[in-house]
């Protein structure tokens, strides 16, 4: 998912949905199938700095590396995969495309995108997630040179004052955030807003307590909706949680307005930029001591499209293979707060960027939302907001909310 806020994809899957019929008519191949190899199209959504210049920089690298010049265009995050659909229909798809890792295998399942073992491209040491995220039946079609997921962020200073410690299971965030609740003040804030970001959020809390995509409606994710419904109907979290993105949980905690947040590592820099917040990252709360955490993944692919130019897509395979290597990952990750994908750099990346330590030790089990159901994760991910909606609305008791999505999803 998008590091920036998770984008709100609500029409993307509909628009997806329409790939298959689109490339069935053209095979998702450009009208050339041989010729120069010299310039490389590339498409991504980093359209915004500074993640443009960064991942603009990698790519230059690479593409110097590779000896070929890029013709790199960016669009927005929520335009990306209608782009995509027009490129197939008039048979120009770019030579090296990047897609959010939940897209993956709606689009692999196209036929759109070649398996990079096509091309030799090596997938060891990456993280479980990843290669999940990756996979569609079988074949590995996108790796993640870098990767994020969420934790929670703590104000040191009012906890303090509060005299409480960072919670380490739910009954502990409860009662902590009780205690830190006061007159403007919030004790946790989080994203339970209705787009795939306020699913994204919830996830921990669903997967660590055991409860599963396949079935959103029982006792384990009743549960955890009934950990978010009582801090916000106690007061402990504003009810306000249902309409903000996490760049609004983000401006909450700045403002000193919640001392704790659920969010990730892309609001580390503006974090830093406050001179007067004091602040910590540990794992988010289970619901009983020695439960594992199982985060979600969060992350970009780069995938080499079938174009039909045998000497472009080898030459897009080495950009992809380039942007994945050790040396990659290590300076995108430190350049952008986030965790390289190969588990085997995560110990050397956090001991030098102890701010990311917790990030980098959650990617170890974090889970691809796709996974379990593949191309059908956005139904899944519209259920899981839509319980999550009515039941901190109060329409309905967690369990009756969840059983209600499940069924009409």
């Amino acid at each position: 998912m998008k590091r920036t806020s998770l984008i709100t994809r609500s029409g993307l899957a509909l628009a997806a949905l329409a790939l298959p019929a689109v490339l069935a008519g053209c095979g998702g191949a450009s009208t050339t199938s041989s010729g120069s190899a010299s310039t490389i199209s590339v498409l991504d959504y980093y359209n915004n700095e500074p993640d443009k210049s960064f991942i603009g920089d990698a790519l230059n690298q690479c593409a110097q590396k590779s000896g070929v010049t890029l013709d790199r265009q960016t669009v927005p995050g929520s335009s990306l995969i209608q782009k995509v659909l027009q490129q197939a229909s008039s048979k120009t798809l770019p030579d090296v495309l990047m897609l959010d890792n939940p897209d993956l295998q709606q689009i692999a399942a196209t036929g759109a995108l070649a398996p990079l073992s096509d091309f030799n491209i090596s997938t060891d040491g990456f993280a479980q997630g990843v290669l999940q995220a990756g996979t569609y039946n079988g074949k590995v079609y996108g790796l993640a040179p870098t990767v994020n997921t969420i934790a929670l962020f703590y104000n040191k200073d009012l906890l303090a004052k509060a005299g409480v410690q960072p919670p380490t299971t739910w009954d502990e965030l409860k009662a902590d955030a009780a205690k830190l609740t006061s007159g403007g003040q919030y004790g946790v804030a989080f994203d339970a807003n209705a787009t795939y970001e306020g699913s994204w959020q919830f996830l921990p809390f669903m997967w660590s307590n055991g409860g599963d995509e396949k079935n959103i409606a029982t006792p384990q994710t009743a549960e955890a909706l009934q950990l978010w419904t009582d801090l916000v109907k106690s007061g402990s979290a504003s009810s306000s949680v249902l309409n903000w993105t996490q760049a609004d949980v983000k401006d909450q905690f700045v403002a000193g307005k919640a001392a704790m947040m659920v969010n990730g590592p892309w609001q580390i820099p503006t974090l830093d930029k406050q001179a007067a917040l004091n602040y910590g990252v540990v794992q988010l709360p289970v619901k009983t001591a020695g439960q594992t955490e199982i985060a979600p993944l969060g992350g970009e692919t780069w995938t080499v499209p079938q174009t039909g130019n045998k000497a472009k897509q080898a030459k897009a395979a080495e950009i992809v293979s380039c942007m994945n290597s050790d040396q990659m990952q290590l300076s995108m990750a430190k350049q952008r707060n986030t965790v390289p994908a190969k588990t085997t750099l995560a110990a050397q990346f956090a001991s030098d960027n102890p701010k990311l330590a917790v990030f980098t030790n959650l990617i170890k089990t974090a889970r691809a939302r796709t996974g379990e159901l593949g191309a059908d994760w956005p139904k899944a991910a519209t259920k899981i907001y839509t319980a999550i909606q009515t039941a901190l609305t109060g329409k309905a008791s967690p369990s009756d909310a969840l059983q209600q999505a499940q069924n009409n999803g």
